[in-house]
Parts: C-alpha cells; sequence; structure tokens
C-alpha cells in the first residue's frame, strides 16, 4: 500500500463502494472536490490497491445460479503441501465463489452457486471430493441470504 488515506480518500471509496459506476464528476461533485483532483486520486487508490477492481453484480437467480452452498472441508493431512495441493486444485474450478482456509471443524469453507440440488450433488460427487487431499466435506445448503456482499464498515 502506499501513502496513509486521508478524508476525502476514506470518502471516495465509500462512494466508489456503494455505486462503482459514478462518473467522475459525480463522484467529484458528492466529494466535495475538484474533478481534476477526483480523477488523481482515485487513479492513486487504484494503483496503490486499495481498489481491487469494479464489478457488476449478477442476480444469480436470472443466470441459473439460483441455488446457493456452502461445503466445509476437512483434508487428511494439515501440511504445507496438502494445503497447496488442494488451493491450486481449487482455483481450477469456475463454480467455486469463495475459498477460505479456516480455523475450527474445517480445513476450508467454500462458497459455491449451482443451479440446484441435482447440480450440485453431480458436482459433489465429480469434482468436489476428488480434490487432492480431501477426507470430508460437509454441506450447507443456504436457505435464506440475509445478507450478502455488503459494504466494508470504515
Amino acid at each position: 500500500m502506499g501513502t496513509e488515506l486521508d478524508r476525502t480518500d476514506m470518502r471516495i471509496l465509500r462512494h466508489l463502494q456503494r455505486d462503482g459506476r459514478l462518473s467522475n464528476a459525480d463522484l467529484a461533485k458528492r466529494v466535495g472536490v475538484s474533478a481534476a483532483t477526483c480523477h488523481r486520486r482515485t487513479e492513486r487508490l487504484f494503483r496503490d490497491g486499495y481498489v481491487r477492481g469494479v464489478h457488476a453484480s449478477i442476480a444469480p437467480e436470472h443466470v441459473g445460479r439460483g441455488a446457493l452452498v456452502m461445503v466445509g472441508v476437512v483434508l487428511d493431512r494439515s501440511t504445507p503441501e496438502s494445503f497447496s495441493a488442494f488451493e491450486a486444485a481449487i482455483r481450477e474450478l469456475p463454480f467455486i465463489l469463495d475459498c477460505h482456509l479456516v480455523a475450527g471443524d474445517f480445513d476450508y469453507f467454500l462458497k459455491i452457486r449451482v443451479r440446484d440440488m441435482a447440480d450440485f450433488n453431480r458436482l459433489h460427487g465429480s469434482q468436489l471430493i476428488a480434490l487432492p487431499g480431501v477426507r470430508q466435506t460437509r454441506t450447507f445448503f443456504v436457505m435464506k441470504e440475509v445478507v450478502d456482499g455488503a459494504a466494508l464498515d470504515f
């Protein structure tokens, strides 16, 4: 990371987080700086890695991915090599939205979007349990998404 953020930088980040499609002119107006200042600061925030990207939030049910599934994964060994092999393989699976190394009952927690339970059953049987080092999985079908993709509070 680059320089320390001031109030203006923080305001820019908050507005971009809420609406990444804001034009530079609109963003500058909301933050209370000139368009040139806003552009320069926004470019720096991207360059220094404060903003990872700007993405559209797609409605999963409209693209055939209405079922959300969380999967806890336990590996057969807790070694750097087994973690590395699992992580390399999981990155190749396009249906994995998130993969987190966690402490507790599981080694990893996965977030997956699928069409339906049958779709997940197919993926689980053919790809998930075949991942390197997987000893056990535990599946949680999400019944209701209460908070998903909330903005960072800073």
